[in-house]
């Protein structure tokens, strides 16, 4: 592939040659190091590869142009001449450190290297130039650990073993304990270890080194786990990641040296407090790794007031990194995610990013920022990720019920959960897979553990602090976590997890407090979500912005209830037939089906016709003042017969039929195809009593209504029609039913009856159906069936593979195929538009509470999405950005 003529950027006081914009080319570490040193904050020198090179890498079979390797000397050598340091130099060498970075944060799941260019010559050097042996030995020894694994592809837990065998020998607790001697001793094994590993001998020369790194780095763009998290988070595979190296600054080099992570909002709950934690005499790792646990940045800010805080170990520090992390706020104007290293006593900024956080905080965040005056309502909204609404949503923990505190670590991610123990990722993932809700327990979770995270309800980790890799993704998937809980101690050998006197087994019940970092023996009941201030204040700021209407799929005035107080205006979809699957109502359908003539089929739906109108009854009553839309019958009938023989003789006895009979009715509906059979609109053409009776209790229940001072509006819906007679017929049913009602009880009343437009053809010929059609609802679930010709009971055992082979760019029932089933639905808006220019559009399928699938509604012009009650306000939200990026757009 064709390389471009910049291809690797430099930085260093005074001179950077990328900026904040860059990120697709620079990924978010290198751009915003730029960005650093150009507001002229402290950044060590280096350079960045670009994600470009990282596709020519594997186009040249996993191998460094020589243009690169170019670049990368004369980089190198601008460095030194920054530094006035020489590479591999014995007396005062040069090293550095090699992270990736993709244009999105993707933590924990690519690799970093540090204290390249140590080597058994070099770390003289660095103890003779530092005056501090130990700190030399240290980082050979951390480098040894890090390249043999990221390079050399070594099981990294047993280097591990070798040092806490060590520890052990010598009864030290901690590896600060281990003196020069221990390490110097620990490297000779580690090479001896790693020899033997890898049949390698650990490399010596510096350059080699780097090569080695920046290769490793490269490819740990497609690892398994870097894989699956773009997978769910829906990032493209094509992006690649760039390569920063930077001259290293050290936080290992005694008391007046530490490392950390800060955040400049709190990431859990939003409040606007300087937020993170630190280590003295400790490299970057050891913080996110979960090693030691941390101590806090700010007084008083963490859990345990044991452990005292920067501000006063290190307030000279302490001060200069306030100022700091104001002024990178106010840059970005937004949370951001900073790392830092103090080497003794100098600051210095590795990092800043847009820092992750909870859906809670990411409301408050947007509307302290708002009344802060940072930024505009606009770009408030723009910034909040609908999809993470779902948080909120979720569960909490009962504070009524009684509870058995076993232990307390750390609220790294809200929310309650209830599981069964589970010790490592495949048993969550197995537990899910039938059915089974698990809390994932680990003495830290790793990159690896990605998809046991996704699988279980909550994780629990012995180690670890708040900006722990089990934190930082669980705060990102909305998982609930309590991280670095003391007091567990886990054993994966004996699968067992020993808490306060308890000695649990994989298996045995515990509940999570994400909020409090509680952790409770057996099940804790839970309550339905508390939505506070700020969700309501974004939610208003959304509403005034979005031009779709947002309505609620439901069939029960509870469903309704709950819709109505996230925010829905209205019902785009009540399924008729949910009701009669009741138990008080399943007979008489039963009975209406089993009818041999039109006489005993109009005598069992006269019994359904009052239970009918009081569920419709509780709907208008529920959604009062605003329109409900009921989809008359759709499914085909064989689905309210029993299934089974043993059913059926029962059910034969309870009515006392022959169950012969009903085995012969049941045989007699069964369809090779029911998706495509006899349904919808097609059961009343065969049936027209079935759509009388339904219109008659819609009738009969707006009557009852209007008498009550509602206003009221019905729209009755006639799904699966493909042709214009369908619908004309149905609608003169309907119409004659209504008027017949209205008659008898002297009450008149506006209602719209419209179509479902669910099939291909519906679609193509949508301008002779909005003839007969007051409203066209898209049902776009039966729509992407139809038109890909793909079940979606069936789809799950190909659509992964279509997805992860790129052949389709995501689940097509998940997110609207544009290409395809959209044009169907633009098709049909132009159509239906062309003869009825007010024909109020709508959809109803799940892609109505889409964000991707939302933004294309809007730019097709429909009047409303519909979707379950709690993903009303993610539509809510997405409909806003849709209005806001959609520029000049009126609907």
């Amino acid at each position: 592939m064709q390389l471009p003529d910049k291809r690797v950027y430099f930085f260093a006081a005074g001179e950077a040659e990328g900026s904040a914009t860059m990120k697709d080319i620079l990924g978010g570490k290198g751009a915003n190091l730029a960005e650093m040193t150009a507001l002229g904050l402290p950044v060590p020198p280096g350079f960045t590869i670009s994600t470009e090179v990282c596709s020519a890498f594997y186009a040249n079979n996993e191998e460094l142009p020589e243009l690169v390797t170019q670049d990368v000397k004369a980089m190198m050598s601008r460095v030194e001449s920054k530094l006035g340091k020489k590479f591999g130099d014995a007396t005062d060498p040069l090293l550095f450190s090699v992270r990736s970075g993709a244009k999105v944060s993707m933590p924990g799941m690519m690799d970093t290297i540090l204290n390249l260019g140590l080597n058994d010559e070099t770390v003289v050097g660095l103890a003779e130039k530092s005056g501090n042996s130990r700190f030399a030995w240290d980082s050979y020894r951390r480098f040894l650990q890090m390249y043999s694994n990221v390079v050399m592809g070594m099981n990294g837990s047993l280097l591990e073993v070798v040092l806490e065998d060590l520890k052990d020998e010598k009864g030290y607790s901690q590896d600060t304990e281990l003196t020069p001697e221990d390490l110097r001793l620990l490297v000779e094994k580690f090479k001896k270890q790693i020899l033997e590993n890898t049949g390698k001998i650990f490399p010596t020369d510096p350059w080699a080194q780097l090569w080695g790194a920046i290769a490793a780095v490269f490819k740990s763009w497609n690892t398994p786990r870097a894989k699956t998290y773009r997978e769910i988070h829906n990032f493209s595979d094509t992006w690649g990641t760039a390569v920063n190296v930077q001259s290293m600054v050290f936080g290992n080099m005694g008391k007046d040296s530490a490392t950390g992570v800060a955040f400049t909002r709190d990431p859990s709950t939003g409040e606007k407090i300087f937020f993170g934690e630190f280590l003295m005499d400790a490299q970057g790792e050891d913080v996110v790794a979960g090693i030691r646990t941390p101590n806090p940045i700010t007084k008083g800010a963490g859990d345990d007031e044991e452990l005292p805080s920067m501000q006063e170990l290190m307030p000279e520090s302490y001060n200069e990194l306030e100022n700091v992390y104001k002024k990178l706020e106010l840059h970005y104007k937004d949370m951001q995610d900073i790392e830092f290293t103090i080497e003794n006593k100098k600051l210095w900024m590795l990092q800043t990013r847009t820092g992750k956080r909870t859906a809670k905080a990411a409301l408050k965040i947007a509307s302290d920022m708002i009344a802060e005056g940072l930024i505009d309502e606009k770009e408030a909204l723009l910034r909040l990720d609908p999809k993470s609404l779902d948080q909120l949503l979720h569960p909490t923990l009962d504070p009524k019920t009684e509870k058995k505190l076993l232990a307390k670590g750390l609220p790294a991610s809200p929310g309650g959960a209830t599981g069964k123990i589970v010790f490592s990722s495949e048993e969550a993932v197995e537990a899910k897979a039938n059915g089974i809700k698990s809390i994932l327990v680990r003495i830290e979770t790793s990159p690896e553990d990605i998809e046991g995270m996704v699988s279980a309800e909550g994780i629990l980790t012995s180690r670890g602090g708040m900006t722990s890799h089990a934190a930082v993704v669980a705060r990102g998937m909305g998982k609930c976590c309590v991280a670095g809980c003391g007091a567990a101690e886990v054993d994966y050998v004996k699968s067992e997890l020993r808490i306060s006197g308890y000695v649990l087994k994989a298996g045995e019940m515990i509940t999570l407090d994400g909020a409090t970092g509680e952790v409770f023996l057996g099940e804790v009941k839970t309550l339905p979500p508390q939505l506070d201030s700020d969700f309501e204040n974004m939610m208003k700021i959304a509403d005034k912005y979005r031009t779709l209407g947002v309505r609620t799929n439901a069939d029960t005035p509870e469903d309704s209830k709950v819709a109505r107080e996230f925010g829905a205006e209205g019902i785009g979809l009540c399924r008729t037939e949910h009701m009669f699957f009741g138990a008080d109502r399943i007979d008489q359908m039963r009975k209406m089906i089993m009818a041999e003539s039109r006489e005993e089929r109009i005598e069992a739906l006269n019994e359904l016709l009052p239970m009918q109108r009081q569920d419709f009854q509780g709907l208008f009553e529920a959604m009062k003042g605003f329109p409900v839309t009921i989809r008359l019958l759709d499914p085909p009938l064989h689905e309210f017969l029993p299934h089974g023989e043993t059913e059926a003789k029962e059910m034969a006895e309870r009515f006392g039929w022959k169950p012969e009979k009903l085995m012969a009715k049941v045989r007699s509906l069964q369809e090779f195809n029911p998706m495509l059979g006899h349904r919808g609109c097609r059961l009343a053409i065969t049936y027209p009593e079935i759509y009388q009776m339904q219109a008659r209790a819609i009738a009969e229940a707006a009557v009852q209504a209007v008498k009550g001072g509602d206003l009221l509006v019905p729209e009755i819906m006639i799904p699966l029609v493909g042709t214009q007679g369908e619908l004309q017929r149905l609608r003169t049913l309907v119409e004659e039913e209504v008027r017949k009602v209205q008659g008898e009880t002297s009450t008149q009343f506006d209602y719209l009856v419209g179509t479902m437009i669910e099939l291909p053809r519906a679609a193509i010929i949508a301008d002779e159906i909005a003839k007969y059609a007051d409203f066209f609802s898209f049902g776009t679930n039966d729509l992407t069936q139809t038109t890909l010709g793909i079940s979606r009971d069936d789809a799950g055992l190909f659509l992964g593979t279509y997805v992860s082979e790129g052949l389709l760019t995501e689940d097509p029932f998940a997110s609207i195929d544009q290409k395809g089933v959209g044009k169907m639905v633009q098709m049909g808006v132009e159509l239906g538009r062309q003869v009825k220019p007010g024909l109020k559009l709508g959809v109803c399928g799940e892609h109505g509470g889409d964000p991707a699938s939302i933004q294309f509604f809007h730019n097709v012009g429909l009047n409303y999405v519909s979707c379950s009650p709690f993903r009303v306000p993610i539509a809510r939200l997405s409909a806003a950005q849709a209005a806001i990026t959609t520029k000049g757009s009126s609907h």
